[in-house]
């Protein structure tokens, strides 16, 4: 039985790809989080507003409203502004340094990726997260 301090960690996958979505979601899962999954960006916004992840992953190229987009309004909005935000894409590291920081994101990820980084990456926003809400 989980007590109170070892809540589950909830993400919400967000990806066009069924197989990246699948791939991630069953990782994940395995590794102990709560996984949420969403197809678009429309999905993604609504799942995080309902669910309110402790970190999203979002690919940025996705119908209805790309990963910026939804990072932009997640951070906009007052009940999902604390979630931690990684964007995975295949766009280009040089976009994806100038482009994710300006829409809110915590970190980005290139695909392909490698799980180590993945999860390194995961871990440091979850813990940087988890800082600012102690001191604020």
């Amino acid at each position: 039985m989980e007590s109170a301090t070892s809540k589950k960690l909830r993400m919400l996958i967000a990806d066009d790809d069924p197989q990246i979505l699948s791939m991630l979601s069953v990782r994940f899962s395995k590794l102990g989080y709560e996984v949420v999954e969403a197809a678009d960006g429309v999905q993604a916004l609504a799942k995080a507003r309902a669910s309110k992840p402790d970190i999203v992953l979002l690919d940025v190229m996705m119908p209805g409203k790309n990963g910026w987009e939804v990072a932009r309004e997640l951070r906009l909005n007052h009940g999902t502004k604390e979630i931690g935000i990684l964007i995975l894409t295949a766009i280009g590291t040089i976009v994806n340094e100038m482009t994710s920081p300006l829409y809110g994101a915590d970190d980005y990820c290139d695909k392909p990726f490698e799980f180590a980084e993945l999860d390194r990456k995961i871990t440091a926003i979850l813990e940087k997260r988890r800082v600012q809400q102690q001191q604020g």
